[in-house]
């Protein structure tokens, strides 16, 4: 490597977050990006390990070539850095915002892991600046025309790398504008929207063609020699109380939604924490990003609720490394909760029991019950029940599977956990259609739907090009 002993002279030192008081004003990026001597010493910090666990299964869906991008960086070469690292990354501007770091948690290094995540940003970045991204125009066409349905993470990834093999691609999105949840499901100071349109006009200028404000149905399937079905695990898990009809009480998913336009127009969402006591219930990163959101919002108070246990400081013996870590995590919107409100906004093993309602049938308050668990069952605690005021509760459950309407449109058959995913595990369902991203895996990553989208573009180019 271009320095072996970069991880002994120089600390792991992430992007810094700007400060919570100053941050939560605005719905700009958390972060401030460092100087690239800062980044390059970074990328020095990644050892001669031998054993990449970083890109391996354990760590990178997308199998980047972490340590030989890094290197490259270590020595200056950006350019070339940039080029290894596209070989296997279709949006690193993407990932290198809203991943997980699964490649860090698997990194030799543990804990004091080389900042891949920071590091990939850079690099694509670097790349728009300098003027090294450019458009790549197809040469020649296969004639063969391929509509994806949905434009997520899976379905962009899908029909970039499609289009790179030649075939002629067409994205259907039902929403006005392009990106699936990184668009209306991921909140604007963690992936800028103009991130994404950048990326969409360039795979425009690449000879894609963008149908928005289009539901697909069976009428297109004569119009095209494959059908890429990426709508998402779009089902939201709803609470087992009565009175979920309540005015106020909204799934995390649309809440968020209201939230970006409202960004974007310039204009008072539909949906608002303003003013108003807003109880989250889920302990995920939507739940963050709704905890987040509010405080934006200008919210009284923000409390979220966990039915699981407090996770652990530090790993469990039955969790080693290079496993993801399931340890706890304190994430940009609880951070933002503790400065603001002086305490974590979290509330472990409890969940909502009943939603209390005024004459108007808008909800006054919720009444949440502490949960213990036997047998891997959460069972509640009597006497454990306790009142909290709510003006807005927002429900960031988890998804149970596609949306109903695109399994009937086209007359398909899901497995037991409502999702496309065939038994013998390919994209293929039958006739024209293949399926890809959480419509077929369930609710996931955005770097595991990117790696599913590229692995459905392959097989559905040697379907095209071999048949079945």
């Amino acid at each position: 490597m271009g320095k072996p002993t970069g991880f002994l002279e120089f600390a792991r030192v992430e992007n810094p977050y700007r400060d919570a008081q100053a941050r939560i004003l605005d719905f700009q990026d958390l972060h401030i990006p460092q100087p690239a001597d800062a980044r390059r010493c970074q990328a020095g910090r990644c050892m001669d390990c031998g054993v990449p666990f970083c890109q391996s299964d354990f760590g990178c869906p997308l199998h980047n070539l972490i340590p030989e991008w890094n290197d490259l960086m270590d020595q200056g070469q950006e350019r070339e850095a940039l080029n290894r690292l596209l070989m296997t990354a279709p949006f690193p501007e993407f990932t290198g915002r809203v991943c997980p770091a699964l490649c860090e948690k698997a990194c030799n290094l543990e804990d004091a892991s080389v900042t891949n995540r920071d590091n990939e940003l850079y690099l694509i970045e670097t790349g728009f600046e300098k003027g090294w991204i450019r458009p790549r125009i197809p040469s020649a066409r296969t004639g063969k025309k391929i509509a994806v349905v949905g434009s997520g993470p899976a379905g962009l990834a899908a029909a970039d790398q499609l289009n790179q093999m030649s075939h002629h691609v067409t994205v259907i999105e039902q929403a006005d504008r392009p990106g699936g949840l990184l668009m209306y499901g991921i909140p604007n100071m963690k992936l800028p929207k103009e991130i994404i349109q950048r990326r969409v006009q360039l795979m425009e200028a690449e000879g894609i063609h963008f149908l928005l404000n289009t539901s697909a149905s069976p009428d297109i399937v004569d119009a095209y020699d494959a059908i890429l079905l990426c709508g998402g695990s779009r089902k939201p898990r709803s609470l087992a109380v009565p009175r979920m009809d309540a005015r106020g009480v909204h799934f995390a998913v649309d809440y968020l939604t209201a939230a970006t336009r409202g960004v974007l127009s310039g204009a008072a969402p539909t949906i608002t924490a303003r003013g108003k006591q807003v109880i989250v219930v889920g302990g995920g990163d939507t739940g963050n990003d709704c905890v987040g959101t509010a405080l934006r919002q200008g919210c009284l108070f923000v409390t979220q609720l966990e039915m699981m246990p407090k996770a652990p400081e530090v790993r469990a013996n039955g969790n080693p490394w290079p496993e993801w870590p399931r340890t706890l995590r304190t994430d940009y919107g609880q951070l933002e909760a503790i400065a603001v409100q002086g305490g974590d906004p979290r509330r472990y093993e409890t969940t909502v029991k009943q939603i209390l309602t005024n004459d108007d049938h808008a909800v006054t308050a919720v009444e949440t019950v502490r949960l213990q668990f036997a047998g891997g069952k959460a069972q509640p605690i009597p006497g454990s029940e306790q009142t909290l005021p709510c003006d807005l509760l927002l429900i960031a459950a988890g998804f149970i599977g596609c949306e109903k309407e695109t399994i009937d449109a086209f007359g398909l058959t899901t497995d037991p956990r409502g999702l496309l995913l065939p038994k013998d595990g390919s994209h293929f369902l039958s006739g024209k259609l293949f399926s890809a991203g959480d419509m077929r895996t369930g609710q996931s990553l955005v770097v595991r739907a990117l790696a599913d989208g590229r692995a459905a573009a392959q097989e559905i180019d040697r379907w095209l090009r071999h048949g079945p």
